[in-house]
């Protein structure tokens, strides 16, 4: 899955939820139960997340939404290989990302 999200420091919960198509409740909940994501928050307690927050989001919904892992599956996942697992998720990440820019410029030719 692509998020398509502009450049920003901070991005808040509901744009974050827009990006992923899920509820901003479901981010608050993956918050909780994975140590990775941790979002700033103002004098609110509106959360801000950083661009690192929304990588390892990304990675937790591929691991949860498109590979099915279970909560637990996945905490274990990104324990034990994380370093490995991330780099291989982002290098895929960045090639859905040029095949959707290439299929773009295709469709404008």
């Amino acid at each position: 899955m692509h998020i398509d999200l502009p450049e920003k420091r901070y991005y808040g919960i509901g744009e974050v939820a827009k990006a992923f198509k899920v509820n901003a409740s479901l981010i608050r909940f993956w918050e909780k139960e994975f140590d990775v994501i941790k979002p700033k928050k103002n004098a609110k307690g509106n959360r801000k997340f950083t661009p690192e927050d929304i990588k390892n989001l990304k990675f937790i919904y591929h691991l949860v939404k498109e590979r099915g892992f279970t909560l637990d599956g996945a905490k274990t996942h990104l324990k034990e290989n994380k370093k490995q697992a991330l780099e291989k998720f982002e290098i895929i990440d960045k090639l859905e990302s040029i095949k959707a820019q290439l299929v773009k410029i295709k469709t404008q030719l």
